[in-house]
C-alpha cells in the first residue's frame, strides 16, 4: 500500500502524523503540564520525520490550561509549511465540570476559536466529535453537522469530518455535505468498527483512529507480542504497523510527548508486515 493518502482528494498526507493530544501535558488531557520546549522539540522532529498530519482540539491542554496544543502547534510551526495539513474536532465545550455537547449554536464560536488559536484564515478539517468514548447510537448529529457544512461554505473550513460515530450518523452526515474523515476507538484490540472502517474504505474516505496504540495501555496481546519479536520492534509498533496494512484509508495519529517515542512511532511505518504476521493478527 501507499505511504501517502489524498484527504479529500486533495490534501496528500503521509498515513503516519501525530496527535497533539499529549504535547501540553504529562498524563492526556488537563494532566499536570509538560515543559513546553519539549512539546515544541516534539513537533520540530516530527516534521523533520516527515508528519505532515497533526491532529489536534482547543481542549487538548494541560491542568488549567497553562499549556495548549494549538498554542504551541502555532508558536513553533508558524508560518506553517504548505504541506501541513492540521486537522481539529469541535463539539465539546470544556467547564469546570468536565465536558458538556455542544448545540449547533455553538458550532461557529469553537470554530473560530481555532481559527484564532492556530493563527489561520481557513482550517483544513474539522470534525465534528459527538459524545464521548463510544458512538451515541441513536443521537442525531444533523444540526451540528449542518452548521458546520454551512461555514465551510463560508470558507472557514475546508474539509469535514465526524467522530466518535456509527455507520447511522456517518449516512446522516453524508447527505449533508461530504465527509473525508472519520475518527472512532479503534486499535489491533479494538475493532468493533471493522464494519465502518469497510464502509469508509469503499466510500474513500479516510478512517482516522483515536488512541490507536490504545492509550499505551491495551495493547497487551500475546499475538501482538509473537509479531513484535519476529521484528524486532515494540508491540506499540506492531499495532501501528497493522493499521496502516489494514486499510489503503486508515491513518495513523500516535500521540507522545517524548522525542525517543515520537522517533519510535514514525519508524513504525516502515515496518512491512507479512503474510503470517497479519495472519497472527486477524
Amino acid at each position: 500500500m501507499s505511504n501517502r493518502f489524498r484527504l479529500g482528494g486533495d490534501l496528500d498526507v503521509n498515513r503516519m502524523g501525530l496527535g497533539a493530544m499529549r504535547l501540553p501535558s504529562k498524563a492526556g488531557m488537563f494532566g499536570a503540564a509538560r515543559d513546553p520546549e519539549v512539546g515544541r522539540a516534539v513537533l520540530r522532529r516530527a516534521m523533520e520525520l516527515g508528519a505532515d498530519h497533526i491532529d489536534t482540539a482547543d481542549f487538548y491542554v494541560s491542568a488549567g490550561g497553562a499549556v495548549r496544543a494549538n498554542t504551541l502547534i502555532r508558536e513553533t510551526l508558524f508560518p506553517y509549511p504548505s504541506n501541513l495539513v492540521i486537522a481539529t474536532k469541535v463539539g465539546h465545550i470544556v467547564g469546570q465540570d468536565g465536558f458538556t455537547q455542544g448545540t449547533a449554536a455553538d458550532m461557529r464560536r469553537l470554530v473560530e476559536t481555532d481559527l484564532e488559536t492556530l493563527g489561520l484564515d481557513c482550517l483544513d478539517l474539522v470534525y465534528l466529535r459527538i459524545g464521548a468514548m463510544s458512538p451515541p447510537h441513536g443521537e442525531s448529529l444533523a444540526a451540528r453537522f449542518a452548521a458546520l457544512a454551512a461555514l465551510r461554505e463560508e470558507g472557514l473550513i475546508r474539509h469535514l469530518g465526524i467522530s466518535n460515530v456509527d455507520a447511522g450518523h456517518l449516512a446522516e452526515a453524508r447527505a449533508i455535505a461530504p465527509v473525508v474523515a472519520v475518527q472512532n476507538h479503534y486499535h489491533a484490540a479494538q475493532r468493533d468498527d471493522a464494519d465502518l472502517l469497510a464502509a469508509c474504505e469503499e466510500a474513500g474516505i479516510a478512517f482516522v483512529p483515536f488512541f490507536p496504540m490504545g492509550g499505551g495501555r491495551e495493547l497487551d496481546d500475546e499475538r501482538l507480542a509473537r509479531v513484535a519479536a519476529r521484528h524486532g520492534a515494540t508491540v506499540g509498533q506492531i499495532g501501528l504497523a497493522w493499521l496502516l496494512a489494514s486499510s489503503p484509508v486508515t491513518l495513523a495519529i500516535p500521540g507522545t510527548g517524548s522525542l525517543p517515542h515520537l522517533e519510535e512511532n514514525m519508524a513504525a511505518a516502515a515496518i512491512t508486515l507479512t503474510g503470517e504476521d497479519l495472519a497472527d493478527l486477524a
